[in-house]
């Protein structure tokens, strides 16, 4: 007896559209059960679906994380026609070659260590606390304008040890570094982002030239600054593209992440208590958060380096794989009780920063940062809830947030 031929795939999940903001589950889960590797028209993309294979492209690099490998990415340009752009991005920390990326990995270790990271905490503390301060002890306020907008910037930028003089000019073209290799915008959008991250660039350099004259500060800058004087092969390039990635890519899903953090937190005031009980026990909640919230439209890329089979499938040169591992999140058979928040279940592997050699160099910052945040929030309105359901918004290109994230604190009207 024939199957009945199912619906394309786009008609049930669309990442881009109310239904998923709203509700995201269904269209995961359909496109989960469609295969290890589905072909998705509207992006003309292959998503690759099961953790399995996930983890083993991860750990084995056989398909390519260059964005220039990609079939509609623009031409590489010779290298005597490179802009900064160009010359931070290719053969460098994010777009290099294994070797490189490894090395890459290799040497910077130091940079990310427990020890680098508890320094990194003193510094954006006063920071998070005068922020609060400023906004002092409101009936109710929103979150996002009052404090989610601002934490990300100002603390990944200060971790990173840019002096507050560059702020201004360095935030308004460097939130749209995750732009410049989406697949999913327009070419436009795309040249317009990658601008923003030439002058990015031009302003970074002229931060390294600075501490170059007065080094030896306690901050990450400085770090890969003695790390380049002790190794030949990492150079001020690596050190840019790093900052870029880190400021960049960082604050922007860092702000994706204090929205979810404080909402799922609020629907499950229970387990306040242990998600910030330590730096470690947010470690694991924060996975909790991540997966429970299921906010992920996007996936990492992948590009096919020749013509290959991938997963039984016939994959032409060129052709974009999205690797998604968020849409086993709500499936049963991967997670017990997958409706159930738990900031205790267990993560066996913690794949939520990637995996293997392309695991996020920056994950401890980014939840230490969230921790210090949410610490300070929680401490100071202890019967802090939502005022209303936050309406979801779909408009971001890598996730699902919030207009707003109105909250009710419990103090007294002044």
């Amino acid at each position: 007896m024939n199957q009945p031929e199912l619906p394309p795939i786009e008609t049930i999940f669309n990442p881009h559209s109310d239904t998923y903001a709203t509700d995201p589950v269904p269209g995961c889960l359909a496109l989960l059960g469609r295969g290890a590797l589905v072909w998705y028209e509207p992006w003309q993309a292959w998503i690759m679906t099961q953790m399995d294979d996930i983890m083993q492209c991860w750990k084995e690099e056989y398909l390519s994380s260059d964005f220039y490998d990609w079939e509609f990415a623009p031409q590489r340009p010779p290298e005597d026609q490179w802009s900064n752009f160009e010359k931070a991005m290719i053969g460098h920390s994010l777009l290099s070659d294994h070797d490189h990326h490894r090395l890459i990995r290799r040497v910077t270790a130091p940079a990310f260590s427990r020890n680098v990271v508890d320094k990194i905490q003193s510094k954006i503390e006063p920071d998070i606390k005068a922020l609060f301060n400023d906004l002092g002890q409101p009936q109710e306020f929103d979150y996002i304008d009052a404090i989610a907008q601002h934490i990300p910037f100002i603390s990944i930028t200060r971790m990173v040890g840019i002096p507050e003089k560059y702020w201004p000019a360095i935030r308004k073209v460097i939130l749209t570094f995750t732009e410049t290799w989406n697949p999913t915008i327009s070419d436009a959008r795309r040249e317009a982002a990658r601008a923003d991250s030439n002058r990015a660039i031009d302003i970074i350099r002229d931060v390294i030239s600075e501490r170059r004259a007065q080094p030896e500060q306690d901050d990450f800058l400085s770090t890969l600054l003695a790390i380049e004087s002790n190794n030949d092969e990492f150079d001020e390039w690596d050190i840019v593209t790093l900052v870029l990635a880190l400021i960049g890519a960082g604050a922007d899903t860092t702000l994706i992440a204090q929205q979810w953090s404080v909402y799922s937190l609020l629907k499950n005031p229970n387990q306040i208590s242990k998600a910030l009980a330590s730096a470690e026990a947010f470690a694991n909640a924060f996975n909790e958060i991540s997966r429970w919230g299921l906010s992920s439209k996007m996936g990492f890329a992948r590009y096919a380096p020749d013509d290959m089979e991938v997963l039984g499938k016939a994959v032409r040169k060129g052709q974009m794989i999205l690797m998604m591992p968020h849409l086993k999140d709500y499936d049963p058979t991967y997670y017990e009780e997958p409706e159930r928040f738990d900031v205790e279940r267990k993560f066996d592997p913690d794949v939520l920063f990637g995996y293997g050699p392309r695991y996020c160099i920056g994950a401890a910052l980014a939840k230490r940062q969230l921790f210090i945040t949410l610490s300070e929030l929680f401490n100071r309105f202890p019967n802090l809830r939502l005022k209303n359901e936050p309406e979801r918004d779909g408009s971001d290109h890598n996730a699902v947030t919030f207009k707003s994230l109105r909250l009710s604190t419990g103090a007294a009207s002044q």
